[in-house]
């Protein structure tokens, strides 16, 4: 009997321990969650110098080149210039066999010179016929054969007197001359080597005008061109001065586009003073085009425009869930905007009801609230653009008619700056506001225009102030990661940090 009621004590005891450690734990994850806030990362508004930039790459090239043949055929006698000479106007720099050439001319002038003698033999006959043909010694026939004969003879000079003229010409381009100022940078014959001169000149040498004068043939692709313009900066560096920058300037934008795996890019050609001539033909320049420039502006992190806030919490407190009822805890993301001084910009609030744009929406109804946001003269940050413009090189959306329209265009690259000469865009942020003393600060939302962007900050035309707190990011305490199951923790289990990078 007593051991019978011994073994009951026991399983009671166990079950009432098991059951407190339940309702702990309960206790611990609901109210746990709910109490628990999260840590906002903050930057502060400041001012700053912004250069919006166009990145590509390109080749160095002389703004000339002159590419020397033969246009005739022959063997390599001498050769006057090589690789890297320096070459004059009219200077020879290669010579061919010319003995074929010059036993042509020889045979030319033993032609033209027979031909001369007919011609006097036929001079002769036609005054002769003519004292004849006045004595009607001869009929007029006769006369007019002499005349015919004089006439073809003088004819077959001109003849023979074309042929030597032209054998004389061949014979002198056995002697190539190079036609401009310049540096051979390229020499594609030998002494003794045959060059036939068929259908097309054999190239002898490359020769480039003037190396202190070179050219960047970089390729834009279609996202970026509509920021650039002749005469805008260009810094750009080489691989084989990687610690040397050096300077340029669009010249000249070609509208003959190139596609490659259906990225279209269109040739810029930058102007590159070399006077050093460290710069040389072939080398690969990764260029800067300088599209915008603003100095002391107003200017946040890129990272601010991608932050969100924590959804709202749906959780309603440990006891209220017991018993079926209680209030549902709801951050206030959205709050009315706090009054601003009469100095500071104008603060909008942003409209809400709408989520915002990740990028992994289904292709129509990115297209749908891209056109959407464009009609209310929203900018679209530069990841959508680059989804929609994805999904049109795959084929998965057609582009609109015209190219325009809802979502159709792209505009330059720069966190939130249209096209050149383009109204800022409105974009929203969230700032820290306390509504009360003391209240904890909560994110707000801020509509602001956005400008130039850098790449990683934007400037700030309208909407914030000097100082301001901006939220780029989120993260949450160790304990609230752990217990969060959106972490995939247990309530009873340990868990690691949890983090919001800068948004979804």
């Amino acid at each position: 009997m007593a051991e019978n009621r011994s073994s009951s004590w026991v399983k009671w005891t166990v079950i009432l321990v098991a059951a407190a450690v339940v309702v702990g734990g309960g206790i611990l994850y609901f109210t746990g969650k709910d109490d628990a806030a999260p840590q906002y990362q903050t930057v502060t508004v400041t001012r700053g110098d912004i250069i919006q930039i166009v990145s590509a790459t390109g080749t160095l090239n002389p703004v000339t080149n002159i590419t020397v043949g033969s246009q005739i055929s022959g063997i390599i006698q001498k050769l006057y210039v090589d690789w890297n000479s320096p070459v004059k106007a009219n200077q020879i720099v290669a010579q061919l066999d010319p003995a074929t050439y010059e036993a042509s001319v020889r045979s030319a002038q033993g032609d033209l010179a027979n031909a001369a003698a007919n011609l006097e033999l036929q001079q002769v006959e036609a005054r002769r016929s003519g004292e004849l043909f006045t004595n009607k010694l001869i009929s007029a026939s006769d006369y007019d054969t002499a005349i015919a004969n004089l006439h073809q003879a003088a004819a077959l000079v001109q003849i023979k007197q074309a042929a030597l003229t032209n054998a004389t010409v061949t014979l002198e381009r056995c002697t190539i001359y190079s036609p401009v100022d310049g540096t051979v940078i390229s020499r594609d014959v030998d002494v003794g080597q045959t060059v036939a001169a068929s259908l097309s000149a054999p190239t002898l040498f490359i020769i480039a005008n003037d190396l202190t004068k070179m050219q960047i043939d970089a390729n834009v692709s279609e996202a970026d061109i509509g920021t650039v313009v002749e005469g805008q900066e260009v810094n750009f560096t080489v691989d084989a001065f990687p610690d040397r920058k050096f300077t340029g300037k669009v010249a000249q934008i070609r509208n003959s586009p190139t596609t490659v795996q259906n990225v279209v890019t269109y040739d810029t050609v930058i102007e590159v003073n070399n006077p050093d001539l460290k710069l040389r033909p072939g080398m690969t320049a990764n260029a800067s085009i300088v599209t915008a420039q603003r100095s002391g502006v107003l200017k946040i992190p890129n990272a601010a425009f991608r932050f969100r806030p924590p959804e709202p919490s749906t959780n309603a407190t440990f006891f209220a869930r017991l018993f079926g009822g209680g209030e549902t805890k709801n951050p206030a993301t959205n709050a009315p905007p706090a009054a601003t001084a009469g100095d500071t910009n104008k603060v909008n609030v942003a409209s809400g009801g709408e989520v915002p744009l990740t990028g992994n929406e289904p292709p129509e109804e990115l297209q749908r609230r891209v056109g959407e946001m464009r009609a209310r003269g929203e900018d679209i940050p530069p990841e959508i653009r680059a989804k929609l413009r994805e999904y049109y090189q795959s084929g998965a959306l057609q582009r609109p008619a015209g190219g325009g329209g809802p979502g159709g265009g792209f505009g330059g690259r720069g966190g939130g700056s249209g096209s050149r000469g383009s109204q800022p865009a409105l974009r929203t942020i969230y700032i820290l506001t306390t509504n009360t003393p003391s209240s904890d600060p909560l994110p707000q939302a801020v509509r602001v225009r956005a400008g130039i962007s850098d790449g990683s900050s934007t400037e700030i035309s309208d909407g914030l102030k000097e100082g301001a707190t901006v939220i780029i990011g989120t993260k949450f305490s160790q304990s609230t990661a752990a217990l969060s199951p959106s972490g995939g923790a247990s309530p009873f289990g340990g868990g690691g940090f949890g983090g919001r990078g800068g948004g979804r």
